[in-house]
C-alpha cells in the first residue's frame, strides 16, 4: 500500500510538479490549494503533509500549529516549504518536522520525505 502524501499548495504550477514526483516516486498523493479543507477536517488523514508557507487564507505556520495541536494529526510528520530560507527556524517553532526550501531539488525533496516516513519508498532519481 502506498504511502499517503497531503500537498497544501496554492500554486497550481508547483501541485502538478509535486504530485508528478511523487506519484512517480511510489506515493499517493492529495492536492488541496488552500488549507481550509484541513481546517475543517474535510480530507483524508495521510502519512505525511507537505505544506507551503504562503497560503491564502489560512498561513502554513498556522495549519501546522493546527496539526501538531490535534490529537489525531499531531504524530503525523509536517514538512514546510518556502522560498524563503529564513523560515525553516519559524518552521521548526511552528512544530514542523522538516523545511524544504523552494526551488528544491527532487532529491532533497525525496530525502526530506523520507527522513519522516515510517516505511521510506526505494527510490532511485534516476527512476523519476
Amino acid at each position: 500500500m502506498a504511502l499517503k502524501i497531503c500537498i497544501v499548495e496554492d500554486d497550481e504550477s508547483i501541485q502538478d510538479v509535486l504530485r508528478i514526483i511523487l506519484q512517480r516516486a511510489g506515493y499517493e498523493t492529495s492536492v488541496h490549494g488552500s488549507g481550509i479543507p484541513i481546517m475543517e477536517h474535510t480530507y483524508r488523514i495521510p502519512d505525511v503533509f507537505l505544506i507551503d508557507k504562503q497560503l491564502p487564507g489560512v498561513d502554513g505556520l498556522t495549519l501546522c500549529k493546527h496539526l501538531k495541536g490535534d490529537e489525531e494529526t499531531k504524530a503525523i510528520p509536517v514538512i514546510m516549504m518556502s522560498a524563503y530560507p529564513n523560515l525553516a527556524d519559524l518552521s521548526t517553532l511552528a512544530g514542523a518536522d522538516g523545511f524544504i526550501e523552494k526551488p528544491f531539488r527532487i532529491d532533497a525533496l525525496l530525502g526530506t520525505i523520507n527522513k519522516h516516513v515510517r516505511q521510506p519508498v526505494p527510490v532511485g532519481i534516476s527512476d523519476i
